[in-house]
């Protein structure tokens, strides 16, 4: 497992994930839904990117592209006229690349009910402005569940790399 200050510039300043984290509230209307008025999965991973690299821009202060999309789980359906409440918060940071939760809710306007519809994370790399990867401040979890997705991020970026066939060492 990487130390929260590996790889950094010695001048950069780390920060928290709640420093970054976007909270962003779609209305699903017809043109969203499929032919049952259930939310598509393509629009749904859509507005998920945007908060997911919302969250990204924030902490890197770098335009940022999306490398992977990681563990979508789709739990429940959002429908037409409910709000879909998306919560991105990073939960690792590398040199250049950035992993962001994003938590999906479903909220019923008329009964006030509110369910987990979907959750994702989503790897981006910080690009500079000749379009090259560039060096983002740590982060910093405080929390004991910002730790323990920090952690849980290293293994699944350690899969991820895998998959690639790179040469790569995990603990």
């Amino acid at each position: 497992m990487h130390s929260i200050d590996d790889n950094y510039p010695s001048d950069m300043k780390g920060k928290c994930p709640k420093d970054s984290e976007i909270e962003m509230t779609e209305l699903v209307l017809p043109n969203d839904t499929n032919l049952l008025g259930n939310l598509l999965g393509g629009r749904l991973m859509h507005w998920m990117d945007l908060a997911a690299a919302m969250a990204a821009t924030r902490h890197s202060k770098q335009t940022v592209a999306t490398v992977a999309l990681d563990s979508l789980e789709f739990r429940h359906p959002a429908r037409m006229g409910e709000l879909v409440r998306l919560h991105a918060k990073l939960t690792w940071v590398g040199k250049t690349s950035l992993e962001v939760k994003v938590k999906v809710y479903a909220e019923n306007m008329k009964t006030g009910s509110v369910i987990m519809t979907n959750k994702a994370y989503l790897t981006f790399v910080a690009l500079g402005d000749n379009g090259k990867p560039v060096a983002v401040p740590p982060l910093i979890p405080e929390t004991e569940e910002e730790k323990k997705d920090f952690a849980e991020a290293e293994t699944r970026r350690c899969e991820r790399l895998k998959r690639k066939n790179r040469d790569i060492e995990c603990e």
